[in-house]
C-alpha cells in the first residue's frame, strides 16, 4: 500500500462578476491521481498557473477538494465532505517558500517551537523542551537562540527554525512549495543539503513543488509534470529527462537553463544525494 494516495482530485473556484454574481467555475486541479511510496521524493513541476500549488494545498488539507480524496496510510485525510482531522494535519505538513516567515515576531523562538507541540500532542512541558532541544541540535542551531526573537536571528536561521516547527511533529509527508525560490545558487545548495539530511535522519517522504525542471529532476526520484490542472506525464526523473513523451514536458526541458551549452540535468554525476538515499464544474 502506498503511503500517500491522491485519487481523482478536482478543485474548482467560483468565478464571480458584477455584484458578486456567480458566472462560472475555474478548474484549477482536474482529476489528478497518483501515489507516493514511503521514503520517496516526488517532484511536481509546471509553469505558474498550472495548478501545482493548489494541488499541494488540497493534499495538505489547507483547501478542500471539489471532488476526490487524499489518503494517508489508507486513511482518508482530505475530501469534500470531511473536516481534516488534527492528527492527519500533523502527519501531512506544508512548508511555504519561506518557512521562517511563519514565525510570530512577538514570540521568542522557544515559544514558537512549543506551539505546534501544545496543539498536536499531549507532551508535558519538560518533554516538549527535550524534544525541541534535540531538533534544534539536529538542525545545527545553537540552543541560546531559543530565547531570541525572529528579528534577532539571520534569515538562514529563521528558515531552519521554520523547518524545525515541521519536523517536531514527526510528519509522514512534507510538502515543499518552491523551497529554493529567490535564493542564490550557493544558498540553494545548502538548503537542499539540509533537506536531504532531514529526510535521511527522520525518515521523511517529500513532495517538492517547483517550476524549475533542473531542480526537480536533480532532487527527486520521480517527476510529475502538471499542465492546466492535469498531470500530463509522470516518470522516474532520469527517464523523463532523457525520453519525455508529452509535448509540454519537452518544452519545459528545452527551456531549462544551460551552462556552457550543457544542461545541468545532462550529467548524471551532478545528481543530488537526495535522490539517492472556464464553464461549469463537472466534478460532481
Amino acid at each position: 500500500m502506498p503511503l500517500l494516495d491522491v485519487d481523482s482530485v478536482c478543485r474548482d473556484f467560483v468565478v464571480r462578476g458584477f455584484f458578486g454574481r456567480r458566472t462560472g467555475f475555474l478548474r484549477a486541479v482536474d482529476s489528478v491521481t497518483f501515489n507516493v511510496e514511503a521514503g520517496e521524493v516526488l517532484g511536481i513541476v509546471g509553469e505558474t498557473g498550472s495548478g501545482k500549488s493548489t494541488l499541494a494545498k488540497v493534499i495538505a488539507g489547507i483547501v478542500k477538494p471539489t471532488f476526490g480524496a487524499v489518503s494517508l496510510s489508507g486513511e482518508i485525510v482530505s475530501s469534500k465532505r470531511m473536516t481534516p482531522r488534527r492528527n492527519g494535519r500533523a502527519k501531512l505538513q506544508y512548508v511555504y517558500q519561506d518557512p521562517g516567515a511563519a514565525l510570530d515576531p512577538r514570540w521568542t523562538i522557544r515559544r514558537s517551537l512549543h506551539e505546534p507541540l501544545i496543539i498536536h500532542t499531549k507532551l508535558t512541558k519538560e518533554e516538549r523542551e527535550t524534544k525541541i532541544l534535540a531538533i534544534v541540535a539536529a538542525l545545527d542551531l545553537p540552543s541560546g537562540l531559543l530565547d531570541r526573537y525572529p528579528n534577532e536571528i539571520s534569515g538562514g536561521q529563521q528558515r531552519r527554525v521554520g523547518l524545525a516547527r515541521v519536523v517536531l511533529l514527526s510528519p509522514s509527508v512534507v510538502i515543499f512549495d518552491e523551497p529554493t525560490a529567490g535564493l542564490d545558487p550557493l544558498v540553494q545548495a545548502s538548503v537542499l543539503e539540509l533537506l536531504t539530511d532531514l529526510r535521511q535522519r527522520f525518515k521523511l517522504t517529500y513532495l517538492m513543488i517547483s517550476h524549475d525542471m533542473n531542480l526537480i529532476s536533480l532532487t527527486c526520484d520521480r517527476v510529475a509534470v502538471m499542465h492546466r490542472g492535469k498531470i500530463v506525464e509522470i516518470a522516474p526523473s532520469r527517464e523523463l529527462m532523457l525520453k519525455p513523451v508529452h509535448p509540454y514536458t519537452k518544452s519545459l526541458i528545452m527551456s531549462s537553463p544551460r551552462i556552457g551549452g550543457v544542461r545541468l540535468t545532462d550529467e548524471p554525476d551532478l545528481r543530488s544525494p537526495m535522490s539517492r538515499a472556464s464553464g461549469t464544474s463537472t466534478c460532481d
